[in-house]
This record gives C-alpha cells, sequence and structure tokens, in this order.
C-alpha cells in the first residue's frame, strides 16, 4: 500500500482475477436495496414500541451518520476500487494489522449474518408454510443463493436487482397507501390526521431514554450498506457509479425510511401490539387492505433473502482480498474461469450450512443467539471507517492530491469529528443498556482477540522475511 491511497487513480492494487461486469443500474440498485432490509421491515416495530412517535429522532440520527459514513466509505472507494473496501483503506491509512482486524471482524460478522437471514427467512417460511420444516427451508434458500454467487458477479448483480426492485416497490405501494389513509381517501379507514404524533402520552412519551433506546435498535437497521464499497472493486468506471450510488442515499434514506416509520406512527397509536410486531402489516390491516399480511409475508423473506445474497458476495470478496494480502490462505484468493473466487464463497456459506443442522436440532433458538452474536459490530467497524478517512484525507492534502479525489465528504474535517462524536454517543448510550452493553463488551473482545492474532502473524511473517 502506498502513503497516497487515497489520492491514487481508481484502480484496484489486488491480483487480475475478479471481473468488472457490474452494471452502474446493479450497483445503484444495490445500494437501494443494501438500505433497505429486515431493520426497517421487522426492526422498526421494536423501535416504535420503546421510543413512541419520537422513534424519527432515533431514526433521523442513525440516518445522518449513516450518511456520513457512506460519504466517507464512498471517497475511498471511488478513488481506489478494492474487494477488501474499508479493510484495505483501513491498512493504507492505519497498518496491517487494524486493516487486517477490520476485515477478519467484518467476514466473522457477515457470516454470522448469512446464518442470520437463511434462519430468519426459513422461520418466516416454516410459519407460512407449516408443512415445510424451517430446516429444509434453510437449506433451500442456502442452496439457491450459493448458487447464484457462484455463477458470476453480472448474474449475482441483477438476481440482487430485482430483489431490490421488489422491496423499493413494496416501500412506495406503503407509502402511497399511507398518504391515503392519513389524508382520508380510503373509505376503509377512518383518519385521525396526525393525532396520533402527539396523543397516548405525547411525542416523545418515554422522554430522552426512550430515544437512546430506540436509537440502539435502529442504528443496526442501516447495516449492509457498506457493500457498495465492496462491490466498486467488479464494477464498470467505479469514479462515476460509485459516486452516483452514494450521492443519492440520502434522499433514499429519507423517503423510505422516516417515510415509512412516519406513516407508522401516524396511522396507528405507538402502543398498538400490532405495530410492535408487524409495522407494515398493522398499518395495511388498519386499511382494510385485502391480503395484506400474505403480501408482506413475501416482501420480509424477499427482504431477508436478498441480505443473505448481498451479504454472502461481501463476506467472500473480503476473504478474498484477505488472501492476497497474507493474511488468509492462498486457496481463498484464486478465481474462476468467471471472475467468482469460488473457495472464497465457500468459505464464507460453510457456517450458514452448519446452521442448516441447527435449525433442524434446535429451531426455536438458533436465531436469537446469532442475532446476539453479531453484536455491536458495525460501531467498530464505523469507526475504523472514519479515522481511516480522516488519515488518507489529510494525506492526500499533504501530498497536494485531494482536488484529484472524485468524490469528497462533505465538510471535512468538521463533519468527521461530527461523525466520530456521534459514534462515540452510542457507544456510551450502549454502556448504558444492559443488553446493549453485553454485545458491545463481546464485540470488543473478539476484535482484541483478532487484533492480537494479526500482531503476532504480521510480526512471525516480519521476522521469516528478514531472514531471507
Amino acid at each position: 500500500m502506498t502513503d497516497t491511497l487515497v489520492a491514487a487513480p481508481a484502480t484496484t492494487a489486488e491480483p487480475a482475477g475478479l471481473h468488472r461486469a457490474m452494471k452502474p443500474r446493479q450497483l445503484v440498485m444495490m445500494s437501494l436495496g443494501g438500505a433497505i432490509g429486515a431493520g426497517l421491515f421487522v426492526g422498526s416495530g421494536a423501535g416504535i414500541a420503546v421510543a413512541g412517535p419520537a422513534i424519527l429522532i432515533s431514526f433521523l440520527v442513525a440516518a445522518v451518520l449513516v450518511v456520513f459514513i457512506m460519504r466517507m466509505m464512498g471517497e475511498m472507494a471511488a478513488a481506489n476500487p478494492a474487494s477488501g473496501a474499508f479493510s484495505t483503506h483501513t491498512e493504507a491509512a492505519l497498518g496491517p494489522v487494524a486493516g487486517r482486524t477490520i476485515g477478519w471482524l467484518y467476514w466473522i460478522q457477515v457470516i454470522i449474518v448469512i446464518a442470520a437471514e437463511a434462519t430468519g427467512a426459513a422461520a418466516i417460511t416454516a410459519v407460512a408454510l407449516p408443512g415445510i420444516p424451517q430446516w429444509a427451508s434453510a437449506l433451500f434458500y442456502m442452496v439457491v443463493l450459493t448458487g447464484v454467487n457462484l455463477v458470476g458477479v453480472k448474474r449475482f448483480g441483477e438476481v440482487e436487482f430485482w430483489f431490490a426492485a421488489i422491496k423499493i416497490t413494496a416501500i412506495v405501494a406503503f407509502l402511497a397507501i399511507g398518504v391515503a389513509m392519513i389524508a382520508g381517501w380510503m373509505p376503509t379507514f377512518d383518519t385521525t390526521g396526525f393525532a396520533n404524533l402527539t396523543a397516548h402520552g405525547g411525542f416523545a412519551p418515554t422522554g430522552i431514554a426512550g430515544i437512546a433506546a430506540g436509537l440502539l435498535i435502529v442504528i443496526f437497521a442501516f447495516g449492509g450498506t457498506e457493500i457498495i464499497a465492496i462491490a466498486a472493486a467488479e464494477t464498470s468506471d467505479p469514479r462515476r457509479n460509485v459516486g452516483r450510488a452514494v450521492r443519492t442515499l440520502v434522499w433514499r434514506i429519507l423517503v423510505f425510511y422516516i417515510g415509512s416509520v412516519l406513516v407508522m406512527v401516524t396511522i396507528l397509536p405507538w402502543t398498538s401490539e400490532d405495530l410492535a410486531t408487524g409495522p407494515f402489516v398493522a398499518v395495511l390491516q388498519a386499511g382494510a387492505v385485502p391480503g395484506a399480511a400474505a403480501v408482506m409475508t413475501v416482501i420480509v423473506v424477499v427482504a431477508l433473502l436478498s441480505s443473505l445474497n448481498a451479504m454472502l458476495f461481501s463476506a467472500s470478496r473480503m476473504i478474498f482480498s484477505l488472501s492476497h494480502r497474507g493474511s488468509a490462505h492462498p486457496a481463498f484468493g484464486r478465481t474462476a474461469k468467471n471472475g467468482v473466487p469460488r473457495n472464497a464463497v465457500l468459505a464464507s456459506v460453510a457456517f450458514g450450512f452448519v446452521t442448516v443442522g441447527l435449525n433442524y436440532a434446535y429451531p426455536d433458538k438458533v436465531l436469537p443467539l446469532l442475532l446476539n452474536a453479531v453484536g455491536s459490530t458495525i460501531l467498530v467497524l464505523w469507526t475504523f471507517v472514519a479515522v481511516s478517512h480522516m488519515v488518507l484525507r489529510r494525506r492526500a492534502r499533504r501530498n497536494g492530491t485531494e482536488d484529484t479525489l472524485p468524490l469528497k465528504m462533505w465538510g471535512f474535517p468538521y463533519l468527521s469529528y461530527a461523525t466520530l462524536g456521534l459514534l462515540a454517543g452510542i457507544v456510551v448510550l450502549a454502556l448504558f443498556d444492559g443488553a446493549a452493553r453485553t454485545q458491545l463488551l463481546a464485540t470488543g473482545a473478539l476484535t482484541a482477540a483478532i487484533a492480537g492474532t494479526c500482531t503476532v502473524l504480521h510480526r512471525r511473517k516480519a521476522k521469516a522475511m528478514s531472514f531471507q
């Protein structure tokens, strides 16, 4: 890695093998899909239950944070696209141990998310179709999406394009129906206008504590957007297309996340039990929309499978990059004729297949265990992104190459410091919440263990090279 990484031309330093076959429309749609996952379809109800209508503030704060992080990540990825993305950039900014630590931490997090998404989709399928065992659905989903990731990045991008299209269509339809209900245009629903925003205890019925608790819930809803940076290495003209995807992230989040949650807390009282367990279905059923439950069940399953598909892509490219940087076995750095790192894909999906057996033996215990295991790794990841960006941007400024960057973080360095401040504030909030504190400490311990291992291996390698 060179000291001028961020200011270098938009070419990846990784060996040839990966194909730049992903189309611009696929990358843009993938960035949309990455910002619309199960966290919105399922997790928003849990946030409303703890914060009331003030969950809008929690979502707004989280949205601002993810927009800043993605802008930083996009700046680095547009200038230097690499399958290791933020891990590669962290290595350039903070050294090999830091870069490889965050790479392995991300890979471990993502392989757990893959298993969790497959389990979640299978659990919903088992409820909708009782005749199909949960383990069988999980196995089916894992086999199909592993196949999608093995046939080539172009076909992967097309599958993810249509997954995202389905989710976006569902959100747009939901927003249209919601606006019609609020405006009193639906004869099947008696609107109360915006009264529910301040009724039942006021706009913030649980106070600042509720907003903080809601923030801890919704912050993880934005995980997955980092796929834009990882996919940059396999995208044609990344300088232009990555920038295009990142620039439109702001209005997507405002419309899809903030808009959807505003509809929810406006149409139904925040105390509604149905809203807490299934917010989209609850709103549509309140409007007597026929087939609402069945349609949303399909949409949620699609959202989970879309996330599984994207996360498998991300995980395989991360371990591929780690292999080329000498931190993983060389076998994971090889590609097939179609440009797919098959060994990396199979390694990344292996744990998911292990959980198929766990779904057979313990179908009701697998998902909660997996979700708790993921913990707060996203906070560590975003912190590394912010710090690495600041180091590399300052380096580019010293070298006089800052003006060549195809995409820049706004208000540098002030908004960058604000981003780190927000992350620090969320960590402090987490320390006062029992469950979040446990996850944070577990993530800290895992990060320290990975860093220690990477340090030892790096020193051994350096020592071995010194004797050659």
